[in-house]
């Protein structure tokens, strides 16, 4: 038997670190070569490590949250044969942030002896259950938290038989389906059992949470935000939707008014030029773009994302509701690619059904303009002196006030506004 030891690799071009989001394998676990066994956050995007080789994991080298260097031994093996001596030489330590030391706690003190109803009673999971210390923090994946948290189970009273007592699901369904405790089972027919929690959890600000945690701060805190808002009267354009849904091509997707939007942008911001920009802070460079690259803000259960229809300038309004389709439905699959995610000149986040009427969106940094879209309902409005019913959207703009004004700002929401309200003008 040997010991094979492996290396960050190469990820990316021009990429030299990474931040682990998560270990998919434990030390004792035995692989395929190929099988995932770690994830790792970039500047670029969310990478999956599969195993090189077939073997049993006998060291894990940083946590969840620690930035590895490429090139450094993050994982080892007991493989057949003899390994590969020559890459367990001394590696750079891993590039770990301080973190403060922990403060011990007291220990609960003991349960009295008397007899007394038991509020919550442990269920022992389908497997060697193992037992955690007091004040021990469970082990779980997120997608377990999370469906713990949706059950309104505490972890803390969940048994977990995998490697250091990790509850996995199964583990979960064991305990969800272990039945009334015997204090709700003393309850009145009808009743509702009504317990006081006391339990917390620590989630840890890494992966694409750190991210984005990290790019809106950098945004906010360098970029001078002024906000503006309108309404609009999409009531033609909510007709003219229509009637293309109907009478659209086979194979053809259906239309929402992000296409719409998407090709008044292209008009507007050829008109408000300074408004398709990107600052370089460093340089104290702006860089107007002729392409019109749209990152269309996604919320997926891992995060925001905002993938990036391109070249939305040679595009009609079937061809933009396909690619933004496409590269969306990409993004919620973990599929969309780092080209797929990255080049922007302008976004647009829409509110869709949560509606609002209003937000300040934040920044993509380095664009120097954002729009929120709200949903579009039904008002009474006055028109032409008398009252009727219209179909009227709300829109939020945030620009970056160094570099357009605020007759900029608010004369491309005018142009969007006016396209819109007159939709035969978007295609003229």
């Amino acid at each position: 038997m040997g010991t094979f030891a492996f290396k960050l690799p190469d990820i990316g071009e021009g990429v030299v670190e990474g931040e682990v989001v998560e270990w998919m394998v434990a030390v004792g676990d035995v692989v395929k070569e190929d099988d995932p066994i770690l994830s790792v956050m970039t500047d670029k995007a969310t990478v999956e490590i599969p195993a090189p080789c077939d073997g049993t994991v006998t060291k894990i080298i940083g946590d969840a949250g620690d930035i590895l260097p490429v090139g450094v031994v993050c994982i080892e093996f007991e493989v057949d044969g003899d390994g590969n001596a020559s890459a367990s030489e001394p590696e750079p330590e891993p590039a770990v942030e301080e973190k403060p030391e922990p403060v011990a706690e007291p220990e609960p003190a003991p349960e009295p002896a008397a007899p007394s109803e038991s509020v919550s009673t442990p269920v022992a999971a389908a497997g060697p259950a193992v037992e955690r210390a007091p004040g021990t923090k469970p082990l779980a994946s997120p997608a377990v938290r999370q469906r713990a948290r949706a059950a309104g189970v505490d972890l803390y009273h969940v048994a977990g038989s995998g490697p250091a007592g990790r509850i996995s699901h199964a583990d979960l369904d064991v305990h969800l389906s272990g039945g009334a405790t015997r204090a709700s089972a003393s309850m009145p027919m009808g009743s509702t059992a009504k317990v006081a929690k006391t339990g917390t959890e620590e989630i840890k600000v890494i992966g694409l949470r750190r991210k984005i945690a990290d790019s809106m701060m950098a945004s906010y805190s360098t970029i001078p935000h002024f906000s503006y808002f309108e309404e609009v009267d999409v009531t033609e354009l909510e007709s003219l939707r229509q009637h293309l849904n109907a009478t659209r091509p086979e194979g053809a997707p259906k239309l929402t008014y992000l296409p719409f939007i998407m090709l008044a942008l292209v008009k507007g911001l050829g008109q408000r030029p300074e408004c398709n920009a990107l600052f370089d802070d460093d340089a104290g460079v702006v860089t107007r773009h002729e392409a019109i690259h749209l990152g269309i803000a996604t919320q997926t259960d891992r995060g925001l994302y905002v993938p990036v229809v391109k070249h939305v300038e040679a595009m009609d309004v079937w061809t933009a509701a396909a690619e933004m389709g496409r590269v969306t439905q990409a993004t919620r699959e973990g599929k969309a690619g780092v080209d797929e995610l990255s080049g922007s000149t302008f976004t647009i986040t829409s509110l869709g059904r949560m509606g609002g009427l209003g937000a300040t969106p934040i920044i993509n940094k380095p664009e120097v303009g954002i729009l929120g879209v709200h949903n579009a309902k039904d008002r009474a409005v006055v028109v032409d002196g008398r009252v009727e019913v219209r179909r009227i959207m709300n829109l939020s703009s945030s620009w970056d006030h160094r570099v357009v004004d605020g007759h900029d700002g608010a004369s491309l929401v005018q142009l969007l506004k006016s396209m819109l309200e007159h939709p035969a003008t978007i295609f003229m």
